[in-house]
């Protein structure tokens, strides 16, 4: 086969020339013959493990990448990254690795693909932190590549109810009110999650799979058919000649993952109530690919967007029945049709977002896709606030027009442990505003969702008459009055730290506001006398997260 040198930018250096026999010997041990020392090197990151429905099943979908490559033209190596069960997690000490692991995981791609010389990626994950740190790793090494989803799971059963994983955080409140017996919250969780694939509804998963086909770096339609679904293997196949096809028209991430690009991603997002650690993964992904995005450009975006994805947490459905009417596709021409998004983007097609779509006929699904002109609410779900409390910004996400204002007392705890333990004892009441401090990405360290606490929350009746303040995060799966990514954080010293039980706080909404009602020169004085607190790890990766990590307004990057 004769050798097409300009698809082995990188791996020529391990294959071609006299003294690269040892290179070769090496390769020909792994399976590669002399025809294939003349084909491009096709990295297949997976994040297959055994922690987690969302990823258990990527092996068998790594196969089927392969055999696309192979069919390409390609030789293609599958080389495996860890990933963390946020759901196994979730409430634990074990929560603080979770977005840990996002840089792990980007920083293990880059150093498999720069180490074994790879000329373009497959990157192919489930859970909420594989996605975004595949995709850094895409934009950081900028080798043509693309990503692949591993499919949502499909709703359970509760009854005649379909429930999903919220369902079962949400019933630990209901039960330590006494709402339900210890046989209903058993039967939910035996039920809630019926097999492989991510978490349901519009969770942090599902939103970074959607947001991927709207930012360009996936197959159009491959965010929504559930991980049990054939075409799962189909999308694999077709995702493995794809990235040939990028190598062959050298496309990489970052002609895709423009400025107009991420606007794209987050009108997507706003849409649908997506999960608020998008704004986390997006600034992550944008400081990757060299794009400068702000928090402001999400609310931007976000005001003049309107909610028309009838989507759980805030919603109706689950990601399954948005496939049923078309997935992301369906969404994204309402959208286009509205002007609403930039048609001009490039995609991992070789074509534009408006190409890719021009033929595009949406089904009827008006229950779960609304129309633009009339939305479920009229501004898109993501909210940045600011104020005394957070000067560098903060993230909540609002889908209902009854949470657009709180005033209430303070009732501050220095870790979401306490503030669970508490919740749980009914030591919570309507009209407080919780203050979970020292959760930050240093302080925690890690920066762990809150679903445990919200949820709880929300379980006990409270989700519409109490609000809650952190500078840590939540769960895509999280609702009601919860404002996180308080920056700056506790841990450097931002207000957030001097909060004391009774201080009246105030979230304006539709003024993006999140002050503290104390006087200003009170506050300066709780200032100056703050001290920090003994870093919690001393040793280990931990500690070497808290020395690189920045605020969680900049996505929380180490680099």
């Amino acid at each position: 086969m004769p050798l097409n040198r300009s698809l082995k930018s990188w791996s020529k250096d391990v294959s071609q020339g006299f003294e690269r026999s040892p290179n070769r010997a090496m390769l020909r041990a792994v399976g590669l013959s002399d025809e294939d020392f003349n084909k491009p090197f096709i990295g297949i990151a997976n994040c297959w493990n055994e922690f987690t429905p969302c990823n258990i099943h990527l092996d068998r979908v790594a196969s089927f990448a392969k055999q696309g490559v192979k069919s390409a033209g390609g030789v293609a190596f599958v080389f495996n990254t860890i990933a963390i069960s946020d759901g196994v997690s979730m409430g634990t000490e074990g929560m603080k690795a979770s977005l840990v692991s996002r840089e792990v995981i980007a920083d293990s791609v880059e150093v498999s693909a720069v180490a074994q010389r790879l000329d373009a990626l497959v990157c192919i994950a489930g859970c909420d932190k594989s996605l975004p740190g595949m995709c850094m790793a895409m934009a950081r090494l900028n080798q043509p590549s693309i990503i692949l989803y591993g499919g949502t799971i499909m709703p359970g059963k509760f009854g005649d109810k379909p429930i999903t994983i919220q369902d079962v955080f949400e019933a630990v409140g209901m039960y330590t009110k006494g709402e339900i017996d210890s046989q209903t919250l058993y039967q939910i969780e035996k039920y809630a999650c019926p097999g492989e694939g991510s978490c349901g509804g519009m969770y942090t998963a599902n939103t970074m799979a959607c947001l991927f086909e709207a930012l360009g770096v996936s197959l159009p339609g491959s965010a929504s058919p559930p991980a049990v679904d054939e075409r799962r293997y189909r999308f694999a196949e077709e995702a493995g000649r794809a990235v040939i096809k990028l190598l062959e028209n050298d496309i990489r991430p970052r002609d895709i993952m423009t400025f107009e690009a991420f606007e794209n991603a987050i009108t997507v997002v706003a849409a649908m109530a997506g999960s608020t650690n998008a704004v986390l993964h997006l600034l992550a992904i944008a400081h990757e690919a060299g794009v400068k995005l702000t928090l402001d450009d999400f609310d931007r975006i976000s005001r003049r967007v309107p909610i028309i994805g009838n989507l759980r947490p805030s919603g109706k459905y689950v990601m399954f029945d948005l496939d049923k009417v078309g997935g992301v596709p369906h969404v994204m021409k309402k959208l286009l049709d509205a002007g609403l998004l930039h048609g001009d983007t490039l995609t991992v097609t070789g074509k534009t977002l408006a190409e890719n779509l021009k033929d595009y006929r949406p089904p009827d699904g008006k229950d779960v896709v609304f129309s633009v002109d009339r939305p479920i609410n009229p501004e898109g779900g993501i909210v940045i606030l600011r104020g005394n409390l957070a000067p560098d910004g903060a993230v909540t996400k609002i889908t209902s027009p009854e949470l657009r204002f709180h005033r209430g007392p303070a009732k501050v705890f220095d870790s979401e442990d306490e503030a669970y333990r508490a919740t749980l004892r009914g030591k919570v009441s309507e009209g407080d505003v919780v203050v979970i401090r020292y959760e930050g990405p240093k302080g925690g360290p890690g920066m762990r969702e809150m679903l445990a606490v919200t949820a709880a929350i929300v379980g006990r009746g409270l989700g519409k008459s109490t609000a809650l303040v952190t500078d840590g995060r939540f769960s895509g799966a999280t609702r009601g009055l919860m404002i996180g990514h308080v920056a700056p954080e506790a841990a450097d010293g931002g207000p957030i730290a001097v909060v004391k039980d009774g201080d009246p706080i105030t979230i304006d909404i539709s003024k993006r506001l999140l002050n503290l009602e104390i006087d200003g020169g009170e506050l300066e004085e709780r200032m100056r006398a703050w001290r920090p607190l003994r870093p919690k790890y001393e040793k280990g990766v931990f500690a070497k997260y808290v020395k690189l990590v920045k605020s969680a307004s900049l996505g929380a990057v180490c680099s």
